[in-house]
C-alpha cells in the first residue's frame, strides 16, 4: 500500500468533495491541494477553494500562501509540497493529493528535475516573432528537445530556449520529459465523468459562484493598488469578470466566455491525464450515489 495518493480529474469533476468525504470517513488521510489558483489568499470563490468550515474538520494543506501580486512557479510549488509532505508522513499520516493542475502534479508525483528561469534570456528569445525560426534554433541546440514538440508550439519552444541558453545545459538534460510516466510512490486515481455532465458542472458552478459573491471578490482585488501578478490574473473567471470590471465586455458575455474557456481547459485536462497509464480511473456518474464513488475510491487505496 502506498503512503500518499492522488485523486485526479478535470475542474469540477468534484474532486473536492469526493476527497474530502474520504478523510471525513478515515482520520489518517490529510488533503494537500494542488492547484496553481488556490494557492493565493482572497482568490476563495472563483478557485472554489475550500470553505473554513471544511478546513477546520480535515487538515487541508498548501492553500493560501501567496497574495495575488506574487508570482507562483511549479518548482516554488514543489519545495512546498515536499515540505507538506514531510510534515504529515512525520506525524504518523497519509497525504491524499488532490488536484487538477497536471503540470504541478506531475512535478511532485515524478520529482521532476525542474530548470530555473533565466529572465535576460527569455526576453531576447522573446524578441523573435518568428516561432519557426525558434523551433529551428532550438533544432541545432538541443535536437532531443525539439523533436518533442511541434514547430509552432511557440511557450513551449520559448521555454526550452531560454532553459537551453540561459543555463548553458540543454533543455532536455533535465528529465525524459512530460511524456514519461516512470514508476512513482504515489497511488494515483482520476475521476470520470462524461462530457455533458462535466460541461453542465461547470456551467451549474458559476452560476453558484456569481450568487456567492463572485463578482465582488474580483472587485476587490482588482480595487487593491498592489494588483494581480501575471499569473493570478491568469485564473479562469477571474480572468474575464476583470475585463468586464474594466469596461471591455457586459457580464453575460463575460461569463459565457469564462464557460466556454473553462471547458476547453477541462477538455485539455482530461486529455492529459488520459495519457498517464498509471491512473486507475474511477467512475463518477451522476447516477452514482457519491458514498458509492467514496467506497470504490477506498478500495483502490
Amino acid at each position: 500500500m502506498s503512503r500518499h495518493a492522488v485523486l485526479l480529474g478535470p475542474t469540477a469533476s468534484g474532486k473536492s468533495a469526493l476527497a474530502l468525504a474520504l478523510a471525513r470517513r478515515d482520520a489518517t488521510w490529510e488533503l494537500v491541494s494542488v492547484d496553481s489558483m488556490q494557492v493565493y489568499r482572497g482568490m476563495d470563490i472563483g478557485t472554489a477553494k475550500p470553505t473554513a468550515a471544511e478546513r477546520a474538520e480535515v487538515p487541508h494543506h498548501l492553500l493560501d500562501l501567496l497574495d495575488p501580486w506574487e508570482e507562483g512557479t511549479v518548482a516554488w510549488f514543489q519545495r512546498q509540497a515536499k515540505a507538506a509532505l514531510a510534515d504529515i508522513e512525520g506525524r504518523g499520516q497519509r497525504a491524499l493529493l488532490v488536484g487538477g493542475t497536471a503540470l504541478y502534479v506531475q512535478a511532485v508525483v515524478d520529482d521532476l528535475d525542474i530548470p530555473g528561469q533565466y529572465a535576460e534570456a527569455r526576453e531576447t528569445i522573446e524578441s523573435e516573432p518568428d516561432t519557426e525560426a525558434l523551433h529551428a534554433r532550438l533544432t541545432e541546440l538541443d535536437p532531443v528537445a525539439a523533436a518533442r514538440m511541434e514547430p509552432g508550439n511557440r511557450r513551449r519552444i520559448v521555454r526550452a530556449l531560454e532553459v537551453t541558453v540561459g543555463s548553458g545545459r540543454p533543455f532536455s538534460s533535465f528529465g525524459p520529459g512530460l511524456d514519461a510516466h516512470p514508476p512513482t510512490p504515489f497511488t494515483m486515481l482520476g475521476l470520470r465523468r462524461d462530457g455533458d455532465d462535466l460541461r453542465a458542472r461547470i456551467e451549474a458552478r458559476y452560476v453558484q459562484q456569481m450568487a456567492d459573491g463572485f463578482l465582488d471578490e474580483v472587485r476587490r482585488l482588482r480595487d487593491d493598488p498592489r494588483g494581480f501578478s501575471r499569473t493570478a490574473r491568469q485564473a479562469l473567471g477571474y480572468k474575464e469578470l476583470l475585463e468586464h470590471l474594466e469596461g471591455a465586455v457586459a457580464l453575460d458575455d463575460a461569463l459565457g466566455l469564462a464557460v466556454r474557456r473553462t471547458r476547453r481547459f477541462a477538455r485539455r485536462q482530461s486529455a492529459w491525464f488520459r495519457r498517464d497509464p498509471r491512473i486507475t480511473w474511477i467512475d463518477a456518474a451522476p447516477s452514482r450515489p457519491a458514498e458509492d464513488v467514496v467506497d470504490a475510491l477506498r478500495s483502490a487505496l
